[in-house]
């Protein structure tokens, strides 16, 4: 009986340490720190914002893998000054709240910014890795694989004598653990075995990540990412502003109202019919001589838009354009007698959210058009395409582009959506 009632003793006391000691499952969904692994990734300072875009659904869907297995999270890289943000002040760089809606991302894969990064871990990474070619090329066959080789361009990690690395990320000074270059062949998944070798590591930095390809382009978990780059409110309200006043449209004349939540909305194609207006995405400056075939003149892009607005009964013109201020008074000029519109922003509006917010807000007002038409091989109509897929605009639509110097040319490829 002695036995037996220590027995007794012993058992209880170690049902009641199990009730107290939270399941594996328990302290991930509540996100131990000390278990917490984070991915941050880079892009080539020379990549514009649209393609950036392209580079975060490729990671985004990287990421979501890493974290259906282990406890990763995404760190997203401010936006800092781009190629095409010509009034971007020097040093000043923007979180992903400032354009995006930092809850719909972490729907698809948990995400934080790269401000909670620091003030969670500090400013070091573990190991940096800077992906690049194969300096041989890929010799006609595609093999995927990767290896450690001499880095081939300039970077900005420089080592210590303790054997660790000094860098700069976004405009912060990062110390390093250990840094390579990294020759790679393959997809974003490529990268994984990587990752996850050694159980240690906590913090990896992937830099030139447009290196990498996409896992399933066009394929559900691709779409599922895109879907999940909701903008963020403030912009989806400035444009709402813009075309009710200026456009007579609105999400419930236009059918174009969406849900909360984007895994819950899912509508069927054509049933968006968007705002009484022709929205236009006109390249100019760097296009006219990289794609200056492609890219029409003035006087045709006038013309070409002129026929389309008859065709579609329309009398109002909304675009998008990069063009140099005279450039888009001519073309104004040439529209004539059809109205045009182009979005500007406040003082208040522009100083505090830059040249990327505009950007958005123009895309915004793109795609919820009655028909839009956009330039060859432009990320921003890309991007612009997408919105419109995702409301559930038709295929006709939404694929257009203008024609160059032909009086005739091949339209874009149409990118369905997959859910």
């Amino acid at each position: 009986m002695r036995h037996f009632g220590l027995f007794l003793l012993y058992t209880i006391f170690i049902v009641f340490s199990l009730s107290l000691t939270p399941s594996k499952s328990e302290t991930c969904e509540k996100g131990d720190s000390r278990s917490q692994r984070y991915l941050l990734y880079d892009v080539n300072p020379g990549e514009g914002f649209n393609l950036r875009r392209d580079v975060y659904v490729r990671i985004a869907n990287l990421a979501r893998r890493l974290s259906e297995a282990d406890n990763w999270v995404l760190v997203l890289p401010p936006w800092g000054r781009l190629y095409h943000w010509k009034n971007a002040r020097h040093g000043e760089y923007y979180p992903w709240g400032s354009f995006f809606d930092i809850k719909s991302l972490s729907k698809w894969t948990p995400v934080i910014e790269f401000e909670d990064y620091i003030k969670a871990e500090g400013p070091k990474i573990q190991e940096a890795y800077m992906l690049q070619h194969y300096v041989e090329g890929w010799n006609g066959e595609w093999v995927v694989k990767y290896d450690i080789r001499p880095c081939l361009e300039q970077h900005s990690f420089r080592q210590n004598s303790d054997g660790s690395w000094q860098g700069t990320a976004w405009g912060t000074n990062i110390r390093v653990g250990n840094f390579s270059c990294l020759s790679i062949q393959g997809e974003a998944s490529t990268l994984i075995p990587l990752i996850t070798q050694k159980d240690e590591i906590r913090s990896i930095l992937v830099t030139r990540a447009e290196t990498v390809l996409h896992d399933e382009y066009g394929g559900k978990r691709y779409w599922a990412a895109r879907r999940s780059m909701r903008f963020a409110e403030h912009l989806r309200l400035e444009a709402a502003k813009f075309r009710a006043e200026f456009l007579h449209s609105d999400d419930v004349s236009d059918k174009t109202e969406v849900t909360d939540d984007w895994r819950d909305f899912k509508p069927k194609r054509g049933t968006a019919i968007g705002g009484p207006y022709l929205s236009v995405h006109l390249r100019r400056r760097d296009f006219i001589y990289a794609r200056g075939n492609e890219i029409p003149s003035l006087k045709k892009a006038a013309k070409q838009l002129k026929a389309l607005l008859e065709a579609k009964e329309l009398q109002d013109v909304y675009i998008a354009t990069d063009a140099p201020l005279e450039e888009f008074a001519e073309l104004k000029d040439l529209m004539e007698p059809y109205k045009v519109h182009q979005f500007d922003p406040s003082p208040e509006f522009f100083d505090r959210w830059g040249d990327g917010g505009v950007a958005i807000v123009d895309q915004i007002i793109c795609a919820h058009a009655r028909y839009f038409t956009g330039s060859y091989e432009s990320t921003f109509s890309f991007r612009i395409q997408e919105e419109r897929e995702i409301m559930g605009f038709p295929v006709e639509t939404t694929f257009n582009r203008l024609c160059g110097k032909k009086a005739e040319c091949e339209q874009p490829a149409k990118w369905k959506i997959v859910y």
